[in-house]
């Protein structure tokens, strides 16, 4: 066979594949065809341009509305994807099946590994594992107990800057760009022992900015965000970087500055630790036997450990980039919620002043960390801020093999059959419905869709309790379940109750009138704009409290 038809044949062959490739799921059965879900809305996209967008919040909430807890989603090229939660199908991915069926997606991976490298966040199985077991001694209440009186300086220092824009009259302040200042000292006081705003003035933190804008920018891709992950097939990371530098589009020119200053900081911080620790720096030297943050315990786990377990250089920067960004996006956007909804709600916010007050006349402005914790309607608050407002709709799922998903509610197939289990094909993407869960009003009731903090200071209703949600706190997908569940939920929890004791023992919240066109956008992390503007912001107005 001459070689020209050899070459059109290997072409030919080549087009054949990926034309299967790119079709099979439309020509194939699959067991889950017979499971209701909305119509495809593209060949191309399916369900994903209606499952990201970032006004999509009507179409998301009728998943949850007017289908069973089991939704079938079409994805690229038809990829059968699920949308789940049912309680008992939610307790099998992320906990009692996770480590043998359930993995992060290599979508969800390889995006994370792209914006902040191999973290916790960005790996699974050992690798996984191995950086928790680090971490977990950061996290846990005795150490939080210890940093109390260090969140409340940095968080006087918060209250002090916004006193000096607000003055003596009422003052239209962006309480979004505060919180993200507020929530970046916190994680560097707290978890990295070191500062990086002095929180006295209203000029912006440059890196306060890039946080804020990473995932707005992410979501503003639009569909090319769910091509991001193949770009790590691009070749070697100089060749990467150098199409990014030269890609014409601002959306990519942001995401690169983003990432760019958040790894740039990473690799500063370590630097300096290692420097300091290797140059006595008493300071340094101090936090490092202490393990008073997250640096300090990665630092000396890691050169406590055998050659086998130690983590890489990129795993440590991925790890520092992983808690500037998890810690400062999340805890911000979910501040800018509660005051969003105190604001809106006087009574609330009047009855919750009024708590704090009687609190800070008993044990003075800064609240011990034990009553602190103990304030039952504030407690609720946040629960419920958390609950109706998760920072993240959803997250989601791959299964490695064949599997069997069990339901608790079973589902009526298309041909009337009723299912109490759910065949899962290897490589079914299945999306965990976060939001669907906290305010479904099967298990929440009918006032599901209330933000109403006095559900959590009375009995719950027992189709919640029975219900029996995985989620590791408080009867919520907020913080995710199982081995991959949110490090830092009860760090994130403090912060809050830290920051609303002080800030709401001094200002008074209301609308302004700006926030009129303020909109949340459904993204990785829920965040507002004005409009369709991709700055996050929230103005509202502030006035002192006359002692």
């Amino acid at each position: 066979m001459p070689f020209s038809t050899e070459l059109v044949a290997f072409v030919l062959l080549g087009v054949a594949w990926i034309l299967w490739r790119l079709t099979r799921n439309f020509i194939l059965r699959s067991p889950l065809d017979n499971i209701p879900g909305p119509a495809s809305a593209s060949w191309v996209k399916g369900n994903l341009g209606q499952l990201y967008d970032r006004h999509g919040w009507e179409w998301l909430d009728n998943l949850g509305n007017n289908y069973s807890k089991v939704v079938k989603l079409r994805g690229l090229f038809g990829h059968h994807m699920l949308y789940v939660f049912d309680p008992l199908a939610l307790h099998h991915i992320l906990v009692k099946d996770a480590e043998e069926v359930y993995e992060s997606t290599e979508w969800s991976l390889q995006t994370t590994q792209i914006t902040v490298g191999p973290g916790l966040t960005g790996v699974h199985g050992l690798r996984h594992r191995k950086q928790r077991k680090m971490l977990n001694p950061v996290f846990s209440a005795k150490h939080l107990r210890s940093m109390t009186t260090l969140f409340y300086s940095v968080v006087h220092r918060f209250s002090n800057g916004i006193g000096a824009e607000v003055g003596e009259n009422t003052t239209t302040v962006d309480i979004m760009e505060w919180f993200s200042r507020a929530a970046l000292e916190l994680i560097a006081q707290g978890g990295l022992g070191i500062s990086m705003d002095s929180l006295g003035d209203p000029t912006p933190n440059p890196l306060a900015d890039s946080i804020k804008m990473l995932i707005p920018s992410i979501t503003d891709l639009g569909e090319l965000q769910f091509f991001l992950p193949y770009v790590n097939y691009l070749g070697p990371s100089w060749f990467k970087q150098l199409l990014a530098r030269l890609a014409p589009s601002q959306v990519i020119q942001r995401l690169r500055k983003g990432i760019a200053d958040i790894v740039a900081e990473s690799k500063k911080i370590i630097a300096e630790k290692k420097a300091g620790l290797k140059a006595g720096d008493s300071k340094i030297v101090h936090e490092f036997t202490e393990k008073k943050d997250i640096m300090s315990i990665l630092l000396q786990a890691n050169m406590a450990a055998s050659e086998a377990d130690r983590l890489p250089e990129d795993e440590l920067v991925a790890q520092v980039s992983v808690f500037i960004l998890g810690g400062t996006d999340t805890t911000s956007n979910a501040l800018t919620a509660m005051m969003n909804t105190l604001a809106q709600r006087p009574d609330i916010q009047d009855k919750l002043r009024a708590e704090i007050l009687e609190a800070q006349a008993q044990f003075g402005e800064d609240i011990p960390y034990d009553d602190l914790i103990a304030l039952p309607y504030m407690d609720a608050c946040i629960r419920e801020n958390l609950r109706m407002y998760s920072p993240a709709s959803f997250i989601a799922r791959e299964a490695k093999k064949d599997f069997v998903l069990p339901v608790s509610e079973p589902v009526v197939a298309l041909d009337g059959t009723v299912m109490r289990e759910i065949p899962i094909p290897k490589g079914t993407t299945l999306y965990i419905g976060i939001r669907s869960s906290n305010i479904d009003k099967r298990i929440w009731g009918e006032d599901a869709l209330e933000f109403k903090p006095e559900r959590w200071l009375s009995q719950l209703p027992s189709t919640l309790t029975e219900a029996r949600i995985p989620g590791i706190y408080s009867n919520l997908m907020t913080f995710n379940a199982g081995g991959r569940s949110c490090i830092g939920f009860k760090f994130s929890q403090l912060e809050m109750k830290v920051v609303l004791n002080i800030i709401l023992g001094k200002f008074k919240v209301s609308m302004a009138k700006q926030a009129e066109n303020i909109v949340w956008n459904n993204a990785g992390v829920r965040h507002p704009t004005m409009k369709d503007n991709v700055i996050p912001t929230f103005p509202v107005n502030l006035q002192r409290i006359q002692a």
